[in-house]
């Protein structure tokens, strides 16, 4: 088992190097977020929360419908940046699919904080291999794996509405898991007895106010959590429960949470692993180690 650890992580740091030096002379960076409009995505809310009743209303906003401009770009510092108010829970997800990919993008917290949330740690999230209708996890987001983008919790993993991975971690007591790369295999999902969600290690967040620099890497189901150079978390055979059956999850859409705090968002770019022109020779001399 630590040959095959060892095996992915040499992969993936070849990926980081690969994406990252080419990005000059040869460019495979291609940009999701144009700083102008919100072309390539489409946004959904979910129902609204009445914070007079203390209770969601049963109707969602739906499909392209945000009244609120609770999805918009914004300037920060000269920049144009995508800008998530969070004032109704919903997610903005990406029009395409991608597979096989290294996706990087930059986040920083807002001030605004939004009922039910108002208080406590700010909250979004990374959804990607999202597929599905609209609204599948809790009303508001798509069957996904969820790298967690919350203050102190950032990497995170949380299985949603119907994906599974399996991740090592150490079992620190009846519901709480913690990645350790040496640790047990264990099963996250919606039905797993082990709960949905596993903690990253180690935390290697900015303090809120400044930039923070993700690093997400998908290959053949597993994926690879890193934040500001520091992998937090690997996932392994990612798949999907269907009905009574599991099937693989290896491509989806990319998705931002809208989860009650404003946050921004810029820089989004993808790099499709596929085409790296060395990827094939490397990677099979990494599989005969």
């Amino acid at each position: 088992m630590r040959k095959i650890n060892l095996i992915t992580l040499i992969l993936f740091l070849f990926l980081f190097n690969s994406c990252t030096n080419r990005s000059a002379e040869n460019p495979v960076w291609e940009s999701l977020f144009n700083s102008q409009d919100l072309s390539g995505w489409d946004t959904y809310l979910g129902p609204k929360y009445d914070s007079v009743l203390n209770r969601r209303d049963t109707v969602p906003t739906g499909l392209n419908t945000d009244p609120s401009r609770v999805f918009s770009v914004a300037g920060i510092g000269g920049e144009k940046v995508m800008r998530i108010s969070g004032e109704q829970f919903g997610g903005i997800s990406t029009t395409r699919e991608f597979e096989n990919f290294h996706l990087q993008l930059q986040f920083k917290w807002g001030k605004m904080q939004w009922p039910p949330m108002r208080k406590g740690k700010k909250d979004s999230g990374l959804m990607y291999y999202a597929v599905g209708p609209q609204g599948a996890d809790g009303g508001f987001w798509l069957r996904s794996h969820e790298f967690q983008i919350e203050e102190g919790d950032c990497g995170d993993y949380w299985a949603c509405a119907g994906a599974v991975a399996d991740v090592r971690a150490r079992k620190e007591n009846d519901s709480t898991y913690v990645y350790n790369k040496d640790g047990y295999l264990f099963t996250f999902s919606t039905k797993s007895v082990n709960g949905r969600n596993c903690q990253k290690f180690p935390d290697s967040e900015k303090p809120t106010g400044e930039w923070n620099t993700i690093d997400l890497y998908c290959f053949n189901g597993t994926s690879v959590h890193m934040i500001n150079g520091v992998v937090n978390m690997i996932l392994q055979n990612s798949r999907q429960i269907e009905g009574n059956k599991e099937l693989p999850l290896t491509k989806g859409k990319i998705q931002f949470e809208s989860e009650g705090a404003e946050i921004f968002y810029r820089n989004i770019k993808i790099c499709s692993i596929d085409k790296l022109p060395d990827f094939v020779t490397v990677k099979n001399n990494i599989a005969n180690l």
